[in-house]
Order: C-alpha cells, then sequence, then structure tokens
C-alpha cells in the first residue's frame, strides 16, 4: 500500500469523493472511556486551549470502529482521544491520533476536519479463552441459571493496528483485545436499547487544517456497556516497518500512555448511524480565571 500521499494537503477545497457534508457512516463500534493524566493530555492540545480535569485526570480513551458503509467505503478506525477541552458554552473530546486502513479515509480526515490521521493495517483474529474471572454480569447470569462453568470458553477479538508510515523499524504497534460475552447465550442477543447521541469534538491546529475546528457526530444506534477491552502494546515486525517521509507524532509514547491508561467504561454501539457535520471554525475562549474546570463527558 502506498502511504505517501497521506502527508499531503491538497490546496483545493472540495470535499472530493467523499461529496457534501453530512457524511454517513454505517457499522459498528467500541467507545472505550479512561481516566488520562492530564499532564499527558495537555502535550496534545493547543495552548490556548483549557483542559476539561480534576484531580489531575481528564476523560480520554479510544473509539474503535468498523464501517460497513462510508464515503470512503468499507475501512477500519482507531481514534485515540487524549481528553477533554472546554471551549464555553460546551466541552469537546480532543484526538491526538487517528489510524485508518483507508488513504482516502486518511486524506478527507487530515485535511477537511483537520485530524492527526494516518495510514494503518488491520489484522483481526478471533480467540476462545477460558474465563478466569467472575464478572457481576455472569454472577446475575448464575442466579437466573445461565451462569458458565469454570471451563467455558468465551470469544476475544484480538485487533492488532500497525502504522504504516514510520521513520524507524522499532516503531510500536498497538494490539486491542476485546472480550465479547459467551457466544450462543441468549443474553448475548440483547444489544441494548435505540438512542440517539451527539459527540462534539474539536480538531485542526495541524499543518494540513491550522484553524481550531468544531465538528459533531451525531449517532443513531443500539448502546450497551461491555467488558472493557485490554489495550497491549508490541513492537512491530521489523519486515512490516515501511521508510516513508510523512510526519508521525513526536510524543508516541503519550499516545501509547493515553491507549494504555486506566479504562473506567465501555460502551458498544451495534446497527450504528453516525452523521459527520461540516466543521466549523471557533474562535478560542480565554479566561482569567483558572485553566482548570470541572470533569465532564462531552
Amino acid at each position: 500500500m502506498e502511504v505517501s500521499a497521506e502527508a499531503k494537503c491538497s490546496a483545493s477545497p472540495s470535499y472530493g469523493g467523499y461529496g457534501k457534508p453530512p457524511w454517513i457512516f454505517k457499522g459498528r463500534a467500541l467507545y472505550q472511556l479512561h481516566l488520562v493524566k492530564a499532564e499527558t493530555a495537555r502535550a496534545f492540545i493547543p495552548k490556548e486551549s483549557k483542559l476539561v480535569e480534576a484531580f489531575g485526570y481528564t476523560l480520554g480513551g479510544f473509539f474503535l470502529a468498523n464501517y460497513e458503509d462510508s464515503p470512503a467505503g468499507s475501512f477500519d478506525e482507531l481514534v485515540v482521544i487524549a481528553g477533554i477541552v472546554w471551549n464555553p458554552p460546551t466541552s469537546c473530546a480532543w484526538a491526538a491520533r487517528v489510524l485508518v486502513n483507508s488513504e482516502d479515509a486518511c486524506h478527507h480526515g487530515r485535511k477537511e476536519v483537520g485530524l492527526p490521521s494516518h495510514v494503518a493495517k488491520f489484522s483481526k483474529r478471533t480467540m476462545a479463552v477460558p474465563m478466569t474471572q467472575k464478572s457481576r454480569a455472569s454472577g446475575f447470569l448464575n442466579m437466573i441459571g445461565l451462569g458458565a462453568s469454570a471451563s467455558t470458553l468465551t470469544d476475544r477479538l484480538d485487533v492488532r493496528v500497525t502504522e504504516m508510515a514510520v521513520r524507524s523499524p522499532t516503531n510500536n504497534a498497538c494490539n486491542i483485545n476485546i472480550a465479547t460475552l459467551v457466544p450462543g447465550m441468549k443474553l448475548d442477543r440483547w444489544r441494548g436499547p435505540e438512542i440517539k447521541l451527539s459527540l462534539p469534538s474539536f480538531s485542526g491546529r495541524t499543518e494540513c487544517n491550522p484553524n481550531l475546528l468544531k465538528y459533531t457526530c451525531n449517532l443513531k444506534c443500539r448502546i450497551r456497556t461491555v467488558q472493557p477491552a485490554i489495550a497491549s502494546v508490541s513492537m512491530q515486525d521489523p519486515q512490516e516497518a515501511m521508510d516513508d517521509s510523512a510526519a508521525v507524532d513526536s510524543n508516541p509514547n503519550l499516545t501509547l500512555s493515553v491507549l494504555l491508561s486506566k479504562p473506567i467504561l465501555a460502551l458498544e454501539f451495534s446497527s450504528l448511524e453516525m452523521k459527520v457535520g461540516a466543521p466549523l471554525v471557533v474562535v478560542p475562549h480565554f479566561s482569567k480565571s483558572s485553566s482548570r474546570t470541572s470533569l465532564g463527558v462531552p
């Protein structure tokens, strides 16, 4: 796969193959919230922006999605969220890094949405692993007679995300492990209620799009809480690394720190339909008060 195009920023005002907004994405996703150290998150947000924090932490995490249909066709996406940024009257998420296995999606994210997008390879494998510990859900199943025995296996989906544009053969690859419920159980078929949700985000301040931007993702999906994914980091196979002149983050270890921070909530979005509006240029809010703002969820 050629990756040099991901670093280029076209001057054309056209939305290209994406067409006019809103852009619609359909599929499923895992949205996981983490407690991220404020000092780590501040390395990613603009200096004039205020981080929403409490007791030295902000809300970050990641958004792992598989889109079956989108303006760029089917593709996978991993958005590492550094934290929550305040700009009255709202607070919005700030992406530290975006990895996609679509050059069109990468180019669109960089040029039109001002995201730190990069091309990556997503490989997936389903494994049967023993249930090593009891959760609240398994306790409830035991109470109603649907509990699993100690030898029961559960399915785990291993997703490996390997960035394609790297400068060093020792670049880290991210492994995201997602543990699902025991297959075949009637309870596993329950996908949760259908809801509508709005997720506002800030972006920009990049080489391709220097403005501070705000855009909103309006979601319609079925939602349920699931067991948090286990994020781990392993070294990339040197043979998979590719030399490229594309820019890479100056703080790759900080990006991994966000991904490996403590998870507090995992939400599964199924039957997802997400409408993304065109980003709008916003004026940063300056205040003489403290730069610390009470922790909130976007």
